[in-house]
């Protein structure tokens, strides 16, 4: 199979060649009424088939999983043929345009009303556009393989400039080789300052930029900016090389202003950050972590791809069973790298642990659905809409965390047998299916465990934790780096989560969990728990404190109203199941030095 790096490479000597004159599709973009959040948009597609031609706007985003229906934000569409003449239009679908009567030419042009300026959508003001093309630009189906070249008016009266991954053609101009790295391609535009350093990867030099939006000073750019190389040198030592960047670069596109949405979305070049937190509101500690996570996507789900992901469809949901693997593993390496970076510490690090334990490995979801199924879900979560309730806190476990836990139980279980690791493990991985980018299965990843790491631990890992759903022996596993999981056998547990409304009343805010005593009980979210044993409170320290005169076993009458009728049950607390991840008081000289050989920088 031919590297997509190597169509890439074939394809830019290849229009270089032929002075940019084969037909492509084109596009542009003007910002006329930004401070209304509208852009206009022309098309021109031309050398067409006779017969009816599909216009389309995407459903889906590259690296989202749901279905997100861009179309709703089109509108003022107008198509015509070469000489301005109407064409047939029919609407078979809400994100369909079906067009007859053409000359072989269509020229289209419409709105596009954008503000939401995050991974996946599309905002535009007049600070920014921030451009993620599904959300932007129509196109059609069948042209998939067409060149598009798209050119942005930028507002030279707000000193706006272009970052982005695409070939730059000069005058705001860009070409793509296809759709699908067009719509893999988003653009950052404003007056954003840039930052750039470089790196070299077998004897390749390649340009990493960081192009910045936000409303600080250039000294907090350029400390934020130290950070990020630090990112990128210890995400390299992972994998043992960069990427291949096509055409030399990659872009960090970061948008730290206050009318955006937090969020981070990996591309094969460049990757979109968006926070409102600013680099001196708590952003240069808060905004690292996803370009750490981001940027580590530049391996693993880019190059080393799933194929259920490849090629990427824009017209259906995605879904794939290796999220696990391709977020969970990223998600893994997010915090451990910021450690390795000297970014966070290592007691940092490690008190850090504990709330994806507890969020994981305390969930009832377990008993439903192991990492695979669990990667299943995406489509209904993952920036997914809905209006109907529905019971994630008892069936699901994201993909992220639940992948983060398997990421630190396969680490520590390699380490733990003559010294592997999945830094080793991943290079591995990286080289069968990253450098090569021939898009891998679980069964790939599992026969790569059994060649890194022996057959019977790669089949013990995979069908008890990947497979199944079980829970590794993490008190060894921790142990073997001068930790572990603690808990509090003393302390009481209701398992119901409760807030207090504006009248003081005790309201069940969730749907209650599985196997909890409230659980056991009936409690039931909407509640309103009026007293324990005749002891009432009026806010939440009252009600703990309540809770903290039992002990675990004890039993208790509680009295509670639903729907207006008053309740009464008798429960039975459990114990707190919360885990601290806690440090050796007396640690071994042995695992002392593992646990540096884990955290300590490459």
């Amino acid at each position: 199979m031919k590297s997509f790096r190597f169509f890439i490479s074939i394809f830019f000597l290849f229009v270089i060649q032929l002075g940019y004159t084969q037909v492509r599709n084109e596009y542009q973009i003007s910002f006329e009424n930004a401070v209304h959040h509208e852009a206009k948009i022309n098309a021109v597609f031309t050398n067409l088939e006779s017969g009816t031609i599909s216009l389309r706007m995407s459903r889906t985003s590259p690296g989202r999983y749901a279905l997100h229906e861009f179309a709703k934000n089109v509108y003022d569409v107008k198509i015509t043929d070469s000489k301005g003449k109407d064409v047939t239009v029919t609407r078979p679908n809400p994100y369909q345009w079906d067009v007859s009567g053409h000359d072989g030419t269509l020229n289209v042009s419409y709105i596009l009303f954008a503000d939401r300026g995050d991974g996946t959508y599309s905002q535009i003001d007049e600070t920014h556009a921030h451009l993620n093309m599904p959300a932007t630009f129509m196109y059609i189906p069948t042209l998939k393989d067409r060149p598009v070249q798209v050119t942005y008016q930028v507002r030279e009266d707000l000193n706006w400039k272009v970052a982005t991954q695409l070939i730059p053609l000069g005058g705001n101009a860009f070409l793509a080789p296809n759709l699908q790295y067009f719509m893999d391609s988003p653009a950052q535009i404003g007056n954003h300052t840039v930052k750039e350093f470089k790196v070299v990867s077998g004897g390749t030099e390649y340009t990493i930029k960081l192009a910045l939006l936000h409303q600080g000073t250039e000294e907090e750019a350029d400390q934020y900016f130290e950070q990020i190389k630090k990112i990128v040198e210890q995400e390299k030592a992972v994998f043992g090389d960069y990427p291949n960047f096509d055409y030399g670069e990659y872009t960090f596109l970061a948008s730290y202003m206050p009318q955006v949405s937090g969020d981070g979305m990996e591309h094969r070049n460049s990757t979109v950050l968006t926070s409102t937190l600013s680099l001196a509101d708590g952003g240069m500690e808060k905004n690292i972590g996803t370009v750490a996570h981001e940027f580590f996507h530049a391996w693993n789900v880019e190059r080393i791809r799933p194929i259920s992901l490849e090629p990427f469809d824009f017209e259906n949901a995605n879904m794939s069973g290796e999220l696990w693997f391709a977020e969970g593993f990223t998600s893994y390496y997010t915090n451990l790298i910021l450690c390795r970076a000297g970014i966070i510490t290592q007691d940092q690090y490690i008190a850090g642990l504990s709330k994806t334990y507890n969020y994981v490995w305390n969930s009832p979801a377990l008993q439903y659905f192991n990492p695979i199924e669990m990667s299943y879900q995406a489509p209904f979560v993952d920036a997914a809409s809905s209006i109907d309730p529905t019971n994630r806190d008892n069936t699901f476990i994201s993909y992220y965390s639940y992948g983060s836990m398997l990421g630190l139980a396969l680490d520590l279980s390699l380490r733990d047998k003559d010294d592997l690791n999945l830094d080793d493990y991943l290079k591995l991985v990286w080289t069968k299916y990253g450098k090569t980018e021939i898009p891998y299965t679980i069964e790939n990843l599992f026969f790569t465990l059994r060649e890194y790491a022996g057959e019977s631990f790669a089949d013990d890992f995979f069908e008890k934790y990947i497979f199944d759903s079980q829970t590794p022996d993490f008190k060894k596993l921790l142990g073997s780096v001068a930790i572990y999981p603690k808990t509090n056998s003393k302390k009481a547990y209701l398992g119901a989560d409760i807030t207090f409304n504006n009248d003081d009343n005790a309201v069940v805010s969730k749907y209650v969990k599985k196997g909890t005593p409230a659980y056991t009980i009936g409690l039931a979210k909407g509640d309103v728990i009026v007293a324990i044993d005749n002891k009432s409170f009026s806010d939440i320290d009252q009600f703990n404190d309540v809770i903290s005169k039992y002990k675990p076993g004890k039993k208790a009458t509680l009295i509670y109203r639903r729907l207006g009728v008053e309740k009464k049950a008798l429960v039975r607390f459990g114990v707190d199941p919360t885990v601290v991840i806690t440090q050796f008081s007396k640690p071994s000289k042995k695992a002392l030095l593992k646990r540096e050989n884990w955290l300590k920088a490459k």
